[in-house]
């Protein structure tokens, strides 16, 4: 199965549709954001994502730190379409049962990685705009 099809059964899946029915109800309450971001953080850790999956967690590490960003109120230029986008893969890669279910052994986190990467090409410009004004931020801090 290419990656091509494999995103195309997540987005068209029950799950993923589910977790979209979602993301507009967390992205709208910051204390749900906040909660989401630390079960992604917590799921992360308890994975580990060692060699060629360090990609994965540093994209995901940049979308929880846009969101959070977005929530505290510093970093007002992501769009709401983006915003519920991230949310909707964020629920979903918290998601235990989804189009391949986590407790499977190696292959359960493959369409969460390939989702994750999916979103990361998507919102090219959301997110290289973002990394700047944090690269921006972190030089007024520090200087």
């Amino acid at each position: 199965m290419n990656n091509d099809s494999l995103i195309t059964k997540i987005l068209r899946s029950v799950f993923f549709k589910k977790a979209t029915g979602k993301a507009g109800r967390y992205a709208s309450n910051t204390s749900r954001l906040f909660s989401l971001v630390s079960e992604v953080a917590s799921k992360l850790k308890h994975v580990g994502f060692k060699g060629n999956l360090a990609e994965f967690q540093t994209s995901t590490q940049l979308l929880l730190r846009m969101v959070k960003a977005y929530s505290n109120g510093t970093y007002k230029n992501l769009p709401w379409k983006s915003l519920v986008s991230i949310v909707a893969v964020l629920i979903y890669f918290v998601s235990p049962i989804d189009l391949i279910p986590d407790f499977l052994p190696v292959i359960g986190i493959t369409d969460d990685i390939a989702l994750v990467l999916w979103l990361i090409k998507t919102l090219g410009e959301d997110i290289n705009k973002f990394s700047e004004w944090e690269k921006n931020e972190k030089t007024i801090n520090i200087g």
